[in-house]
């Protein structure tokens, strides 16, 4: 099993949870900026934003996560502010983005759609190494599986997956990688085959969320409605229904009036 602290100095402790969260934060800006560059907005509103939207990610996903797990919570309420030992909800943390995003770009007057279409490659590449967060606290996986099964894995991935004597799905790994193709669909998307504004957007939300829909119904650790009603699984079926749906306009839309948003070059 990996030690969940990576840095332990006297009192302080660093973990390996808050440090993939940085670097997934990190190279998500890198990556926003360098994009921006490309498509003629300022690189310096990427960078106010972001530090409006990490902190309104980070405290929305946290949020979120405790008003669905709240008899965890109830009775520790302090154990709601220890967020490296996991418990961000993916869906909580897109909620304060965007509120915090639609903000910053309501007051100075910028191009939203445009300006989604360069965050989404950065969300969702930041979802796919934030999930390896998941994978040092052993959470985020999937029901029991046999050791015949966790042969076709590496051996780290086996070991962590070890849990009270009992094998699991590795689901934390399935979104990864899946991520990771909606990552180079998006990028592929941006920079050769964008039509109009709002396209990789509309795109992340059907791709992210077919992929998490399915993966979702693997898990054992599901926030829950009714004990029985998956919220990933109900808002996935929202977002792809609102992507699909959206890109149809959109996409009529520029046709109808023969404009087409060029890719980056």
């Amino acid at each position: 099993m990996i030690d969940p602290i990576a840095i332990a100095i006297g009192p302080l402790k660093i973990h390996w949870y808050g440090i993939i969260m940085g670097l997934a934060f990190f190279l998500g800006t890198y990556l926003a900026r360098y994009n921006s560059k490309r498509s003629g907005i300022d690189p310096d509103h990427v960078l106010n934003m972001v530090v409006l939207i990490i902190p309104a990610a980070i405290v929305c996903a946290r949020l979120y996560y405790v008003t669905f797990e709240w008899e965890q919570y109830k009775d520790n309420p302090l154990d709601i502010f220890a967020v490296w030992q996991g418990g961000l909800a993916i869906h909580g943390g897109l909620i304060g983005g965007v509120l915090a995003g639609s903000w910053y770009i309501r007051k100075h007057n910028l191009p939203f759609l445009r300006l989604a279409d360069i965050f989404m490659p950065s969300v969702i590449l930041g979802q796919a190494i934030g999930r390896w967060g998941n994978f040092i606290n052993q959470e985020a996986h999937g029901g029991p599986v046999s050791a015949e099964f966790m042969e076709k894995f590496p051996a780290f991935i086996r070991e962590q997956m070890f849990i009270g004597g009992q094998y699991y799905h590795p689901t934390f790994l399935y979104e990864s990688i899946w991520n990771l193709f909606v990552f180079a669909v998006l990028m592929f998307m941006l920079y050769r085959f964008k039509k109009f504004d709002g396209q990789v957007l509309f795109s992340y939300m059907i791709l992210y969320s077919l992929g998490r829909f399915y993966i979702e119904g693997m898990r054992t650790d599901s926030l829950l409605i009714a004990d029985t009603l998956r919220v990933a699984q109900l808002v996935s079926l929202c977002l792809i229904a609102a992507g699909v749906i959206l890109m149809l306009v959109f996409a009529r839309k520029s046709k109808q009036t023969g404009h087409s948003q060029n890719s980056i070059e």
